[in-house]
């Protein structure tokens, strides 16, 4: 089993937008089966169109197992009708920082206006440089999930739960 080591953070200004390297990726994801231990996802890549199959075990942390398996992509759009809450709509942006290279999603549809980066590690005591655009830390809070926002989208909460 791979395993994932990211933290996640909350982005805090508009200032990485310059720093953003080639064209932004347009992925939407739906999760097909959620439990307490894993998530089952299908997750497409509309700028290439690509698609994969994805079972994440499901646990609080930076540090999570990851299963991922490439699908043709008409059956990963035939799943994203089987989906559990909403379908995640978000555009990716590479940006590099001081030898990592940062995630940025911008969320779409039933998370619009949550923006999040994302900085995948070797180690979970790996250190690396915050950039100064980056906000808040919200690795271990699970409402950050993109399965929790597939239940519970940013654009339901309210003010004091963002």
């Amino acid at each position: 089993m791979a395993v994932e080591i990211e933290r996640k953070f909350l982005v805090a200004s508009e200032a990485w937008r310059g720093q953003s390297e080639g064209k932004p990726r347009v992925f939407r994801q739906a999760y097909l089966a959620l439990s307490e231990r894993t998530g089952v996802r299908v997750r497409l890549d509309e700028t290439d169109d690509a698609a994969w199959l994805c079972v994440k075990e499901r646990k609080i942390g930076a540090s999570r197992g990851e299963f991922e398996y490439p699908v043709p992509l008409a059956d990963a759009r035939a799943m994203l009708k089987l989906t559990t809450g909403h379908v995640i709509e978000k555009c990716r942006f590479l940006v590099p920082h001081d030898g990592h290279v940062w995630e940025v999603d911008e969320f779409e549809g039933a998370n619009v206006g949550l923006v999040v980066a994302e900085i995948e590690l070797k180690r979970e005591d790996e250190g690396f440089s915050h950039p100064a655009w980056l906000g808040e830390e919200v690795t271990g809070e699970e409402r950050y999930y993109n399965a929790s926002l597939a239940l519970f989208p940013w654009r339901d909460w309210g003010k004091a739960q963002k």
